[in-house]
């Protein structure tokens, strides 16, 4: 048996499909559906964080979900040319403030960008990270979702897959908010094209690492 579509969202439309809901809407964001593109441009000093190390948590970032119950696939793909330190666009997975995991290239403007993961168990993030030299202009990220395990990666071409990172988060509640999310902790009107949202049910012979 394949694996089978929940949603796919192509951005192709005049209005976004209804079963999508934002968590702190960006006050500027365009539907270009005649280039098939969602563009969020970031608020200001927005993010997604809770406790570890910098002493502060922040959960303002900008994030687009549908919410699923169950194992599932989530897979999008992002152009951006990031400005301000820190800079992010990709995917998010989560419970509630306290539980979530996401996943993008968080840019540093004087150094090498560092693709990894955030994941938040109990109120408390952890990240981890690898440098990332390769062209941020346009990247594929996906999350799987296997019982309460997942599984992250990032492709240049949509084809080809590398593994991020294998985690875990502790279930909260029945229903999870997944989607695509975007932030700018150090500055403000960075913008992130997302070409798509597709989450997809997944059955035991889907390849997960």
């Amino acid at each position: 048996m394949s694996d089978s579509i929940i949603l796919i969202e192509e951005f192709n439309n005049a209005e976004i499909d209804k079963n999508l809901e934002w968590l702190s809407p960006p006050k500027e964001w365009k539907l270009n559906y005649k280039g098939s593109n969602l563009i969020i441009k970031t608020d200001k000093q927005t993010d997604f964080w809770q406790k570890t190390h910098y002493g502060f948590q922040a959960d303002n970032g900008h994030f687009l979900y549908y919410e699923v119950n169950g194992d599932f696939r989530l897979t999008t793909k992002v152009k951006s040319k990031p400005e301000n330190r820190y800079d992010q666009a990709g995917l998010m997975v989560r419970f509630s403030s306290d539980t979530w995991l996401k996943t993008s290239v968080e840019y540093i403007p004087d150094g090498i960008s560092k693709l990894g993961v955030v994941v938040t168990n109990q109120g408390y993030s952890d990240w981890s990270s690898q440098e990332f030299s390769e062209d941020q202009t346009s990247l594929f990220y996906r999350i799987t979702r296997r019982e309460n395990n997942y599984y992250v990666d990032y492709s240049l071409d949509g084809i080809s897959w590398s593994q991020i990172r294998m985690t875990h988060l502790v279930e909260e509640i029945d229903n999870i908010k997944v989607g695509i999310y975007a932030c700018s902790p150090q500055g403000e009107g960075y913008e992130a094209a997302f070409d798509f949202i597709k989450i997809e049910n997944i059955n035991n012979d889907t390849k997960v690492y």
